[in-house]
């Protein structure tokens, strides 16, 4: 799947690349070597459990450059009255009057429990690149949607990943 990132997003993952090349692997390398000194492979937790972390950061390297392969880049920015990437948004549910905010991100921060929601999701398609005071339907599926007002559009919360008021 190509991942949505922003030049940012490249930027944190190619950090965390660095760090786990430079430091992890080198810590990984360092408790496989010591827990293989201990003796006896065959019975050593120790030496599986540090070629398990060894392997785990591996894995891990791999997957995040494998995604920086294939990502598209996506921009961060939008008019200033429109819903766009990284910006809180306050809508209110027209079926029961319920106010939330939300704050748009690209898939690999979403995080439902934070309330940062992906451009790709149902929410997150429709709320791009409207305005205050339009009335969108979000499309869950063929069988579901419901409708959003959106109330207020906050366009200075782009770095951080809290959910601040209005």
């Amino acid at each position: 799947m190509r991942e949505k990132l922003t030049k940012r997003d490249v930027e944190k993952i190619e950090q965390e690349i660095e760090h786990r090349k430079l430091v992890i692997r080198k810590e990984a390398i360092e408790a496989v070597k010591e827990a293989r000194a201990q003796g006896d492979l065959s019975e050593n937790f120790e030496y599986y459990a540090a070629k398990k972390y060894k392997n785990q950061n591996e894995s891990r390297i791999s997957y995040l450059e494998r995604m920086l392969k294939t990502a598209t880049i996506v921009s961060d920015e939008s008019k200033a009255d429109e819903v766009g990437l990284n910006d809180i948004v306050e809508v209110e549910f027209e079926e029961d009057g319920e106010i939330e905010k939300y704050k748009l991100v690209t898939s690999i921060r979403s995080n439902s429990l934070k309330k940062l929601v992906s451009i790709e999701s149902p929410i997150g398609l429709a709320l791009k690149g409207h305005k205050i005071g339009d009335r969108i339907e979000v499309k869950v599926n063929d069988g579901y949607s419901y409708y959003l007002i959106i109330r207020g559009i906050d366009k200075t919360g782009a770095e951080d990943e809290e959910i601040k008021s209005f």
